[in-house]
């Protein structure tokens, strides 16, 4: 032990020394200009805070005074000029450098993926895995912005930043004490993906890391990684929140509801993610200003901040291209624009022609085509685009201005020629449209108060014509939703702790279905309308160890007459640094839901439309819901497991598209789904893995059917992801992922009396319904993405993604048809998910 002491007194010594010396080369400049001001009797001239905070070293040898100018002009960041045999002027000059910094939490935590920008420039980078940026050639006064989610945005000179050596200085962002719900884990699965306090997901789209299979940010697919949400046929148009339909999601864009997500029909999103940057996920516990959406709340928000600077930005992949503009208009006034187009009436690839059999592979598109003496073609192309005014009035008074568009169009022709030779050619078209148009203005009376007051129109309209050729008949169909609302926030900041959200809320939606027959004639119209008006308030209490938000909603519909109460909680509880416990609990409705019409479908391409409720055949949809889970965070090492419950009042058979006997019967019920979901997620400097697995049970009650409780449609009882990203340099990134879960229930017809006779038609004579379940599904993507500068102020990336690599021929939906050749027997039709398809994308941003 004595030998032990002596060993470690002599290492300190060593390292003392060492460093001693190491300090005894860099001086202050001041010092070194006063010791040549006594050796030459000279006189150095400068401002006291040009040289303030200076280092140099000094030189090996002793240097005349001409060499001695010429060593300080070369090591430092000054300008030395010699007036005369007595006076030197020292002076700033207009140079160049590298500054490199360590952007971190007050915990010293590194924050991947924070914005570095040199304000009044596009030029700017963002940090890597250890938060580390460097930035070169920029000039000697420049200022750089350093922001990140959920924190303060820091300024700082360049100036501050640079060292002759070659060491990184660590900056710390604190947390955004404005905002109590602030960011709980930093990188959750991967970058851009942050979770807050409250539970809640949100995904940064300008940071966002590649996902297995995705060349772009894809906003609803890339949700779609987090335990309980998933789409059972793969499409962005039927995501389920543990165990919902799609259109129990509240979608909201900029405080705009919106009733249309998805182009190609289901497989891309329909929100451009240039303009879009964040999307908040909440899956329960949702706050009580929001109310619609008996399953889930999307919200979508684009940037909201000046930034005084012109971007822009273009991209294109094998389906579409799009471009972008930030264009400062005045100091307090800027415009973002955005739009994409699909490029599919232009040429077909390869990914295009897959989207294509997978959306139109079960409709009139195919179908028509097989027909003797006759051809078919078709011509598809969509759309989205939007804008955004920020106007800063004050400090204080911000007023912003939104507009989305959202458009899909189908053209399709059949010819057909008949014994004389004669050539018929008929056209048919299907177009789906969201024009969306909000405006808010946020007030800040104090500092202990505020408010924001919002309207939001909201359109959605399709609409077929449907030309027959074989019978001469023309079908008409159209669903149109209007809803318009406004909305009073106000917030009462009563300590750094407690805060108190109130407000109303107004809503007016109407809803129009109509359907027009020629031959025989025959004409249906149904429209109807609802008025809405809500009153909320909660309290967000936040001291680190404990937060919670307390809320009630109070809904009154006036044609009904009717008041539902809505509690809301949101409780998260820390019982150690690494441990946690959370709890969460709504009541929620929704009035507008989607019902499947097999009959009177757009094309075969699209059966569902959008119907208000009655309060009697339809009622209002009500949920409960509950959740209680833990989570432990250790050395990026996330382990969070919940349980949750769910119960949905309301539902009606005609909304959930049976394919069994209760097809064509009209009845209310609900649902019940319980289950658990678990996730353990790694990350380290250079990669990111993870796996989640959600085990849930989901069943029907229909009080007048038999059997009254039965499979959901969208029982999906285990449900596998793994995935995992890896940096292979900092400019190149790979990730690979699979998808495994249960097969979709379904209906079998009865064997041996396959068919039923009703009258003169035959129907299929169903089984037990949802007692059989398809095959399981699997799907293995992967993407490359690979970022680099063409010149100091453009970025480029480049992307490919492949998504089904296996070329698994996975059934997402099986149903039976009455065989038109032989009435007692049946036809199993089966839908397919999407084959192997490659993409690709290159996007430039300057």
């Amino acid at each position: 032990m004595r030998r032990n002491n002596w060993l470690l007194c002599f290492s300190f010594l060593i390292i003392t020394f060492c460093f001693s010396q190491n300090k005894t080369n860099k001086i202050p400049l001041t010092d070194f200009l006063k010791s040549i001001e006594n050796n030459f009797d000279v006189k150095f001239s400068y401002a006291v805070e040009d040289v303030a905070n200076v280092f140099i070293t000094k030189p090996n040898t002793e240097l005349n005074l001409a060499n001695t100018i010429q060593y300080l002009n070369a090591n430092t960041l000054l300008n030395f000029k010699t007036l005369d045999n007595r006076y030197i002027t020292v002076s700033v000059i207009d140079k160049t450098i590298t500054v490199c910094g360590i952007i971190q939490t007050d915990q010293q935590d590194p924050l991947y993926g924070a914005s570095v920008i040199i304000k009044d420039t596009t030029n700017g980078t963002s940090t890597n895995y250890q938060g580390k940026f460097e930035l070169e050639n920029i000039p000697l006064e420049a200022i750089i912005s350093i922001s990140y989610l959920g924190f303060e945005t820091k300024i700082i000179s360049a100036k501050s930043l640079f060292t002759d050596v070659n060491e990184c200085q660590p900056i710390v962002l604190l947390e955004n004490k404005q905002e109590l719900n602030e960011v709980l884990i930093t990188r959750y699965l991967t970058t851009g993906l942050q979770k807050l306090i409250d539970g809640s997901i949100v995904l940064n789209t300008e940071n966002f890391g590649v996902l297995p299979g995705l060349t772009e940010p894809d906003v609803l697919q890339s949700i779609q990684v987090l335990p309980g949400i998933e789409s059972v046929n793969e499409s962005i148009a039927n995501i389920n929140v543990r165990g919902g339909t799609n259109d129990q999601n509240l979608m909201i864009w900029d405080g705009i509801k919106m009733y249309h997500s998805g182009h190609f029909f289901g497989l891309i999103s329909a929100y451009n993610p240039n303009l879009t940057n964040k999307v908040v996920v909440t899956k329960n516990g949702t706050s009580s200003q929001f109310s619609d959406g008996v399953s889930s709340t999307i919200n979508m928000l684009t940037k909201d901040e000046l930034s005084n600077t012109f971007s822009a930005g273009t991209g294109v992949n094998l389906i579409s291209a799009d471009a972008f503009l930030n264009i400062p208009i005045s100091k307090k006034i800027e415009l973002l624009v955005s739009g994409r187009r699909s490029l599919t009436d232009a040429f077909k690839t390869p990914t295009y022609n897959n989207y294509f059999e997978r959306s139109f592979q079960d409709s009139d598109i195919n179908t028509s085509s097989n027909q003797e003496n006759s051809t078919s073609s078709s011509d598809f192309f969509f759309y989205d685009y939007s804008a955004k005014l920020i106007y800063d009035i004050s400090n204080n008074h911000k007023f912003r201005a939104n507009v989305i568009g959202i458009n899909n169009n189908l053209d399709y022709s059949e010819s057909s020629t008949n014994t004389s030779d004669l050539s018929t050619t008929k056209t048919s078209n299907l177009s789906q449209q969201n024009l969306g148009v909000g405006a808010n203005w946020q007030a800040h009376w104090s500092d202990n108060f505020s408010t924001n007051l919002s309207g939001f129109m909201s359109q959605y309209n399709v609409d077929a014509s449907d030309l027959r050729v074989e019978n001469n008949q023309l079908l008409v169909q159209a669903n149109e939703v209007l809803e318009t609302g406004i909305k009073l926030n106000t917030t009462l900041k009563l300590s750094d702790k407690l805060t108190v959200l109130s407000g109303y809320q107004f809503n007016e939606i109407g809803i129009l279905n109509q359907t027009t027959v020629t031959a025989p004639s025959y004409e249906r119209t149904k429209k109807d309308v609802l008025l809405n008006h809500a009153l909320y308030t909660e309290a967000e209490f936040n001291n680190n160890n404990t937060y919670f938000r307390l809320g009630v909603r109070a809904n009154y519909f006036e044609k009904f007459d009717k008041l539902i109460l809505e509690p809301r909680v949101n409780i998260r509880q820390k019982l150690s640094h690494k441990l946690s416990l959370k709890a969460e609990g709504e009541f929620k409705n929704q009035s507008a839901t989607q019902i499947v019409d097999f009959q009177d479908d757009f094309l075969g391409v699209e059966n569902r439309r959008w119907i208000l409720a009655d309060n009697q055949s339809i009622p209002i949809s009500t949920s409960q819901q509950g959740s209680f889970g833990m989570a432990f965070n250790q050395n990026n090492l996330n382990i969070d497991v919940t349980g949750f419950y769910k119960h949905v009042n309301g539902i009606t058979a005609s909304n959930q598209g049976f394919y069994n006997n209760f097809q064509y019967l009209k009845a209310t019920g609900d649902y019940t789904a319980k289950g658990v979901e678990f996730l353990i997620n790694k990350t380290a400097n250079n990669y990111s893995t993870w796996i989640s697995y959600t085990y849930s049970i989901n069943n029907y009650k229909f009080e007048s059917f038999t059997p009254s409780i039965f499979p959901n449609n969208v029982d999906i009882r285990h449900s596998v992801s793994v995935a995992g990203n890896y940096n292979i340099f900092d400019d190149l990134e790979i990730s690979v992922g699979a998808i495994w879960h249960s097969g979709q229930p379904y209906t079998k017809p009865v064997e041996g009396n396959e068919t039923v006779e009703t009258g003169n038609n035959y129907y299929v004579n169903y089984d037990a319904p949802n007692s059989f379940n398809l095959d399981p599904f699997f799907r293995l993507d992967a993407s490359l993405s690979y970022t680099f500068k063409l010149s100091g102020d453009v970025k480029t990336a480049l992307r490919v993604g492949v998504r089904n690599i296996t070329n698994q021929q996975n059934v997402i939906n099986r149903y039976y048809k009455v065989d038109p050749n032989d009435n007692q027997n049946t036809i199993e039709v089966n839908n397919t998910s999407l084959s192997l398809t490659p993409n690709a994308s290159l996007r430039i941003n300057f």
